[in-house]
C-alpha cells in the first residue's frame, strides 16, 4: 500500500504553513484561521461544533477561541435557550479579513490541483471524502474514550 496518508499529511502541512506565514501579519497564528472561517461562514455556532468541523480536542479549540477573542476576531454570546454554551460570532475585524482568508484558500485551491481535468478533481474529491468519512468513525471511537485494536 502506498503512503497515502503521508501524502496527505504532508500537503495539509504545507499549506497550514504557508497559512500561518501568511496570515501572521493579521495577528491570526497556529491555525487559528480555521476556526475564524468556521465561524464566520456559521455566526452562532457553539464550540463544540467548530471542534468537530476541525477535528480537534475542546482544550485545543478552546485555546484557540479564546485567541480570536482576545485579538477582537470573534466575540461570544450567552444562548438564552441554553445558559451553558457560548454562541461565537465574527466581529467586524473578523469579517473584514474572512475575505483575504477565502482568496488564500482558493488560490491554494487552484495552486494545488493545477494541471488536473475536472474530471481529475472530482474523483479527487470523492476519494478524499471516502477517506476522510472512514477516518471520522474512528475519531469519533478514540474521541469517546475508546482503543483501537491495531
Amino acid at each position: 500500500m502506498k503512503d497515502i496518508l503521508r501524502e496527505v499529511g504532508m500537503i495539509a502541512r504545507a499549506l497550514d504553513s504557508i497559512s500561518n506565514i501568511e496570515f501572521k501579519e493579521m495577528d491570526l497564528t497556529k491555525g487559528q484561521y480555521l476556526y475564524l472561517v468556521r465561524i464566520c461562514e456559521n455566526p452562532g455556532i457553539i464550540q463544540q461544533q467548530v471542534s468537530d468541523m476541525i477535528k480537534v480536542d475542546r482544550s485545543t479549540a478552546t485555546r484557540a477561541i479564546q485567541k480570536l477573542e482576545m485579538n477582537g476576531f470573534i466575540e461570544k454570546k450567552e444562548d438564552p435557550h441554553n445558559k451553558k454554551n457560548k454562541k461565537l460570532f465574527p466581529t467586524e475585524k473578523g469579517r473584514t479579513v474572512y475575505p483575504f482568508i477565502k482568496r488564500e484558500n482558493e488560490h491554494s485551491d487552484r495552486m494545488a490541483l493545477a494541471g488536473f481535468s475536472d474530471q481529475e478533481m472530482a474523483t479527487a474529491y470523492e476519494l478524499l471524502e471516502r477517506i476522510r468519512k472512514n477516518v471520522e468513525k474512528d475519531w469519533e471511537f478514540v474521541k469517546k474514550g475508546n482503543k483501537r485494536d491495531y
